[in-house]
């Protein structure tokens, strides 16, 4: 793309002018070498119009026709290609304030109380942060036994997207969630970030964790200025657990009682209160993600600027639009009076 001047965003759709060539071909050709039907043969050619009610129209009119048609084509072609000569530039900034998302992988979090599974609609919490998410650096880790960094903290959302279909319970090799590794391993990738900004922590689960001393160590965190947000995942009613994810079977105890797993709001607020963050039970709609994310960016740190700068190039397709409207205002006339005619 140049540096300035006149060009188009997308000048592929120039050659579509070329469709010009082939309807003038056969203009001319119809032009030196009139259609000859079989009704010539019983009346002539200047009594034609009153036998078949259909007037053939002369050169000059077919002439006449093909240019505005040419003209139309071409304003239309030229819009679609998208002519622009001017320009914009706006300097970039780099957030200042970051955020790791903890996603629970243990096997309670194929429980299927919400459809598809816990883990399905956890996916999804995290998508829909990571898409409207517009001023944090986000990281993911992925735990259950072993706390797993999918991402490290980036500003690149795609690569935080692409990465969302491989966090499934066939990472976790062990039984179990252990939270506290999963908060050291946060609170290890948050220290290598600015200082001066804003740092949180978001945990997404059921809160089914059987692990002492994880209120302690959240609020270590927030004595750190670490916030640690909580998000709910399931329902208070719960349901089984499967063995393995879609083979079937259910998750027993050693006396072959099928062990169920239920959401545990009041350990989820008890790590939220202790954080200074926020608790809220995910309700798969954009205002929960909002909510935590207005949260996250609100913290001490302010945009820094950076070297770069992204050139926005002014858009000038509507000039082309405008003569093209004026044109068509005459068909559009000519078509109501003849539907006003009885």
């Amino acid at each position: 793309m140049p540096e300035a001047g006149f060009h188009f965003a997308h000048p592929a759709w120039l050659f579509a002018l070329l469709g010009l060539i082939p309807v003038l071909g056969w203009l001319i050709f119809s032009v030196v070498r009139p259609r000859k039907g079989a009704t010539h043969r019983y009346a002539d050619e200047h009594l034609l119009p009153h036998l078949t009610g259909v007037r053939e129209l002369d050169v000059n009119e077919r002439w006449s026709r093909y240019s505005r048609w040419a003209l139309l084509w071409t304003l239309l072609v030229l819009a679609i290609a998208g002519p622009r000569w001017d320009f914009t530039d706006i300097e970039a900034f780099s957030p200042a304030n970051d955020m790791v998302i903890l996603i629970d992988i243990s096997r309670s979090m194929n429980v299927a109380d919400v459809a598809p599974s816990r883990l399905a609609r956890a996916r999804q919490e995290v998508q829909d942060l990571v898409q409207l998410n517009q001023e944090l650096r986000i990281g993911l880790i992925a735990f259950a036994s072993v706390p797993l960094v999918v991402a490290p903290i980036t500003e690149d959302s795609q690569s935080l997207l692409n990465a969302m279909p491989a966090v499934t319970s066939d990472l976790a090799n062990l039984k179990g969630s252990r939270l506290g590794a999963a908060l050291d391993r946060a609170s290890q990738l948050l220290g290598a970030g600015s200082p001066d900004g804003g740092r949180s922590i978001l945990l997404i689960s059921d809160g089914d964790f059987d692990e002492s001393g994880l209120v302690e160590r959240v609020k270590e965190l927030a004595a750190k200025g670490i916030v640690v947000h909580t998000l709910g995942i399931g329902t208070a009613g719960g349901g089984p657990i499967p063995d393995q994810a879609g083979h079937g079977d259910l998750l027993r105890d050693p006396s072959g009682k099928i062990i169920e797993s239920r959401l545990n709001e009041h350990q989820l607020q008890q790590l939220a209160t202790a954080g200074g963050g926020l608790y809220q039970q995910a309700d798969f709609r954009d205002q929960d993600s909002r909510n935590i994310l207005k949260l996250a960016a609100g913290g001490p740190g302010t945009p820094t600027q950076t070297q770069q700068k992204t050139r926005v190039w002014n858009e000038r397709f509507y000039w082309l639009l405008l003569p093209l409207l004026l044109l068509l205002l005459p068909y559009f006339r000519q078509r109501r009076v003849q539907e006003a005619k009885p």
